[in-house]
């Protein structure tokens, strides 16, 4: 008995230890630069690529003249297609590069790296798993890009495939210590939505404070099924800082499917302080969102799944009343940046927003 007290003690302090040694600095402190998995055929097909390739372009144009732009293209190939759509465009080119990795889609927010601190201030990697939100769609070769990054940059990367899948699109922190997230994204067991067999919320909690340097991990229930994510926070509230978040009001909530339950937790949040967080509510889109091409579709659209970088902030748009209203919200709350809206209609048929394709990397230097 003494010697298990001995080793549980032993095991306790190695994980509280580790809890101080990796920080996940907040998306709106200083990038070296913003990471991007460009569209191409070859999995989806040519009329996928030529409907949603405009918003990279937009993207990396308002990237640019702030910080590096990392393009993944799929060959060298697409790689020289891509060159010669941004010079088309008029992209500057001289603040940005190019990796060429195969990949399945353009979701690196959720299959690619997540760089983190140490506890030096060193930017190193951490590549948590990727099984294409529970085995929906393809995700080997988008599994593999956090290693294939590490080993171009020469960074040290903490492989966690074995430990956990996790989606970085799946987790929000306030930069002081608080995460939250959808159990329905992160531990259901439910068939269709596995991520992890058998995880337990306390495990899960375990890894998150010890690999995003976090002590509060505030759970949602989410919706297992909803969508292809099996609903990731970042849809519906983000963090401003560590006392501000963004969100929507409770009917637009209501209507993206959470829960009366859900909606009383997360605007009861509170901060490692105890303090309720300072609430800002956008609005949703006015209407239906309908694509550029002129398709209708069910649901409206989200502005809080928006990107901050260095000296923009990309705002999903979508041509939509509503869209002007919720940049000047976002504007107020980033006052030193500029607001861009990037129109997303196209996008948004497939599932996603401008913070679910876009994955900052921290200033900082290497850890080898």
């Amino acid at each position: 008995m003494k010697k298990l007290f001995t080793l549980t003690f032993v095991l306790s302090f190695i994980l509280s230890m580790a809890q101080t040694d990796y920080h996940f600095p907040e998306e709106s402190s200083r990038h070296e630069g913003t990471w991007l998995q460009w569209p191409h055929h070859y999995q989806h097909g040519m009329t996928y690529r030529k409907r949603v390739e405009q918003t990279w372009v937009d993207m990396t144009k308002a990237l640019q003249s702030g910080e590096k732009v990392h393009i993944i293209a799929y060959n060298a190939e697409e790689k020289n297609r891509i060159i010669h759509i941004l010079e088309e465009n008029k992209v500057p080119m001289k603040n940005m590069d190019f990796k060429m990795y195969p990949t399945d889609d353009v979701w690196i927010r959720d299959n690619g790296p997540i760089f983190v601190k140490d506890n030096k201030g060193n930017v190193l990697i951490e590549d948590w798993g990727f099984n294409g939100w529970g085995e929906k769609f393809d995700f080997e070769n988008c599994d593999k890009i956090p290693q294939r990054i590490g080993k171009d940059l020469g960074i040290k990367v903490i492989d966690l495939n074995e430990e956990m899948v996790n989606e970085g699109g799946s987790v929000e922190t306030d930069g002081n210590g608080v995460l939250m997230a959808c159990k329905s994204s992160v531990i259901s067991q439910k068939k269709e939505a596995t991520r992890n067999k058998g995880i337990t919320q306390e495990e899960a909690e375990e890894m998150f404070e010890t690999y995003y340097g976090v002590s509060k991990v505030i759970w949602l229930d989410g919706v297992t099924g909803l969508d292809v994510t099996d609903m990731h926070i970042d849809g519906f509230m983000k963090f401003v800082n560590h006392n501000t978040m963004i969100t929507m009001n409770e009917n637009d909530l209501l209507e993206l499917g959470l829960s009366d339950k859900d909606i009383k937790t997360l605007y009861a949040a509170s901060n490692t302080d105890g303090k309720e967080y300072k609430k800002v509510y956008l609005p949703a889109t006015q209407n239906k969102v309908k694509t550029a091409y002129g398709k209708q579709l069910d649901e409206k659209g989200s502005y809080v799944n928006y990107y901050v970088a260095n000296t923009v902030v990309l705002v999903p748009n979508y041509g939509d009343p509503n869209d002007e209203v919720a940049n000047q919200m976002i504007q107020g709350q980033y006052p030193e940046r500029k607001v861009i809206g990037i129109d997303v209609r196209n996008l948004y048929e497939n599932g996603g927003m401008v913070h679910c394709v876009t994955q900052q990397q921290p200033a900082g230097n290497l850890l080898n």
